[in-house]
């Protein structure tokens, strides 16, 4: 158990420390709410069940009855709350001898920054654990990762959201990420209008994804050929870098528009507390909150691990 005491910072009991330094660094902008949407929860967990609908009409041959079919729940998504908390003492005799309340305040900020960063780095690893098998939404999903070769439909049959021909991002891999996204279909089978909204990459990948977007011709060749990525709006939201994202330098993802992907489900908000220890009278300082990130289709999203 860590205990901030007058030892911790020797320098503070002398003249001539100028500055501290080490906590005033500038923040990105909150990062992981261009990926999740956020829901606000009030039960101990949230579960999303999928539907199997019907399959295609059938003749119906003169004189003979019609083909009945069936619809049944599919894979269900449970996101279940964790509590994060974090937090840290002062020693009675730091209070005594004047630091302890200039040391809480800054310690309270940094506690503050560590509880926000959490959060980033808890939304970032559902995309770095993305093509890891260990890593499902639990026995009742699908059992597979969110990006994955062989989901499972409910009525038989797999499907990929991983792009069909693995590829570092480039004007060419995009291209194919929309012909898959469009061969997206349903638990039975049916085409579906699912649709590219957006780029997510590593701060590696923004300039590749600048010159990509943005270019009026084709990036990177000698032809006079238009970017046809561009001239059709094929991602409208644009390239979102995530500074979280450490696992593959290489691998990028397409954000799709399908409705129930990407979720961060809130169930208690930041807090933080002050009291005392009884025994030592040492002043104790904690931060948490309660949720959980996941999907609950993986339609939301196609993923390329690189070449």
């Amino acid at each position: 158990m860590g205990i901030i005491t007058t030892a911790s910072f020797a320098k503070a009991l002398w003249p001539g420390v100028r500055t501290w330094y080490g906590l005033k660094y500038a923040e990105y902008p909150v990062e992981y709410l261009d990926i999740f949407t956020k829901y606000n929860s009030s039960m101990a967990f949230e579960e999303e069940a999928g539907i199997s609908g019907f399959g295609l009409a059938r003749i119906k041959p003169e004189g003979t009855g019609i083909t009945y079919d069936s619809a049944s729940q599919s894979f269900v998504a449970r996101y279940v709350h964790a509590v994060y908390a974090l937090g840290f003492m002062i020693s009675k005799e730091m209070y005594d001898d004047g630091m302890g309340e200039v040391t809480a305040l800054r310690r309270a900020n940094a506690l503050a920054f560590s509880i926000r960063q959490t959060k980033e780095v808890l939304g970032a690893n559902v995309l770095n654990r993305a093509f890891t098998a260990a890593y499902t939404m639990g026995a009742n999903h699908d059992g597979q990762p969110l990006c994955s070769l062989t989901h499972p439909n409910k009525a038989g049959g797999t499907w990929s959201n991983i792009i069909s021909a693995s590829a570092d991002l480039s004007e060419a891999a995009l291209e194919q990420a929309c012909i898959d996204i469009a061969g997206f279909k349903n638990d039975r089978g049916l085409q579906i209008a699912v649709k590219p909204v957006g780029i997510i990459i590593p701060p590696g990948l923004e300039f590749t994804a600048a010159r990509i977007l943005k270019s009026i011709q084709q990036s990177g060749t000698a032809y006079n050929d238009i970017n046809a990525v561009r001239v059709l709006g094929k991602f409208p939201q644009g390239a979102k870098v995530n500074n979280y994202l450490t696992a593959d330098a290489d691998a990028w993802w397409v954000k799709t528009d399908c409705p129930d992907g990407l979720k961060y489900f809130e169930r208690n908000g930041d807090s933080f507390g002050v009291d005392n220890d009884f025994d030592t009278n040492n002043a104790k300082f904690k931060a948490e909150f309660r949720g959980q990130f996941g999907w609950t289709d993986p339609r939301c999203i196609l993923g390329s691990q690189g070449a």
